[in-house]
């Protein structure tokens, strides 16, 4: 049985990464992770986002002062997620308090994990920039993989009424534009910044109506 526990044997890519990062615990440990990132329950929140999210990171090269555990706290962020609970970052950040070896990177990838709760890094800290901005990067998308993102996102809710979903999301939408910038890196500023904040503009105008 393929369990986060016991899980099935990884071809080349992802799991070569991850055994690849320093303090990550090795192979074992990022297939036990993409287990987790397969479950049945997720429709935005899969493989196809942490395979988007790292690619980001890439694009965000040079801009942390530790990519390493950036890039652990980039598997980490969502590997607990639960459509109907509320702590998926603070579960997540326990798992990578669990799994992670004791020495090395610990304890900042999990600071980083929780800080994905509200995406809001403090003045300087680069690492939680970096996370930050790779995490909010899809809502820079064209118009057709913003879309693709919406019908992800209210297929993960579909346990919610259409009128409490668009209520809820709706209220986070105004939210983010509510903030004098979304992204915290320059690179994501000059690239995201315009055409997040016209999808998301986009997006709460049809919610309301």
């Amino acid at each position: 049985m393929v369990t986060p526990e016991n899980p099935s044997p990884e071809p080349p890519g992802l799991a070569d990464r991850y055994a690849a990062l320093p303090d990550g615990g090795g192979r074992a440990v990022g297939g036990r992770l993409l287990t987790r990132w397969r479950e049945p329950q997720r429709r935005y929140h899969t493989e196809d986002h942490l395979r988007f999210l790292l690619a980001r990171l890439d694009e965000l090269a040079g801009a942390a002062a530790d990519p390493v555990a950036v890039e652990l706290a980039g598997w980490y962020h969502d590997a607990v997620y639960d459509p109907r609970g509320a702590d998926n970052e603070e579960r997540s950040a326990e798992l990578a308090e669990t799994e992670l070896p004791v020495s090395g990177r610990r304890a900042e990838v999990a600071r980083l994990v929780r800080l994905t709760a509200g995406h809001r890094p403090a003045a300087g800290d680069t690492n939680g920039a970096v996370l930050c901005d790779a995490d909010l990067a899809v809502l820079a998308g064209a118009p057709e993989e913003y879309a693709a993102y919406t019908a992800a996102v209210r297929q993960e809710y579909g346990h919610l009424p259409e009128p409490a979903f668009a209520t809820g999301r709706s209220e986070i939408l105004r939210q983010l534009l509510a903030r004098p910038t979304l992204f915290h890196t320059a690179y994501g500023s000059d690239h995201w910044e315009p055409t997040a904040r016209h999808n998301l503009a986009t997006e709460l105008a049809l919610l309301t109506g």
